[in-house]
């Protein structure tokens, strides 16, 4: 994917955070992005958010669609094929995190977080898996580097990234075969609004989104003969402690 004008990308919770700064990314290259949300105003007002952002004059759309559900998934691609024809790159982002003892840990807030971050990776995967084989296209998912380093508190998004990690790195060998490419990428402390963190000067040490937004790039471009399949990324200078 040398030149990434006019290609098709669908990045699932792209309205914020590091999905955002993929879309704004793959826009700035004119690729034709569109961006997910659970909750459809959500997802066009970013939409139209991003088409502001762009320098490149592509166009994002907003889609709704639910990762936890195998056929909201479907459809959103569905609908994707129809308006362009193809479909070349999905990018699997949307995560959340419920972080506490395993003493004060819900089962609702363990299934919500594994359905969302794990069976929602594999939801967006399993929907698209013969669009991507038809474009020859490039699957990535952001797991984290809770999805190799454990930590207290972390039981269920250590799980569920744990998951995301090991899951990407069996479908990249079932695909490749099919000159499909898979990639995860891992990365520590981002500036992101996430577990309720607002973004401020605070965050300059952390990775911001548009170094993930670089990093796809760079991935996307990488000549065909080469898959660098999981991908750790983190803050070069972390505040002492």
């Amino acid at each position: 994917m040398k030149n990434l004008k006019n290609k098709v990308a669908l990045i699932t919770g792209g309205t914020k955070g590091i999905g955002y700064g993929i879309a704004l990314s793959l826009m700035n290259e004119g690729m034709k992005v569109f961006v997910t949300s659970r909750d459809e105003e959500r997802a066009l007002d970013a939409a139209k958010q991003l088409d502001k952002a762009t320098t490149s004059g592509a166009k994002a759309h907003g889609i709704q669609a639910d990762v936890r559900d195998l056929e909201s998934q479907k459809k959103a691609v569905k609908d994707i094929v129809e308006m362009f024809g193809q479909l070349d790159v999905v990018i699997a982002n949307a995560g959340l995190g419920h972080f506490g003892s395993i003493e004060d840990l819900t089962a609702e807030q363990w299934q919500e977080t594994i359905d969302t971050n794990l069976t929602g990776v594999f939801n967006s995967i399993k929907a698209s898996v013969d669009a991507l084989k038809k474009s020859k296209g490039y699957y990535i998912t952001i797991s984290s580097l809770a999805g190799t380093n454990f930590f207290e508190g972390g039981s269920a998004y250590n799980a569920s990234k744990f998951g995301v990690t090991g899951f990407t790195q069996s479908v990249m060998l079932d695909l490749r075969k099919h000159n499909v490419k898979v990639s995860t990428i891992m990365p520590g402390s981002v500036a992101t609004h996430f577990n309720g963190n607002e973004p401020d000067e605070s965050d300059a040490w952390k990775i911001q989104i548009e170094d993930i937004g670089e990093l796809v790039i760079d991935l996307l471009k990488m000549n065909e003969r080469t898959l660098p399949s999981k991908i750790e990324v983190r803050p070069t200078m972390p505040p002492s402690k």
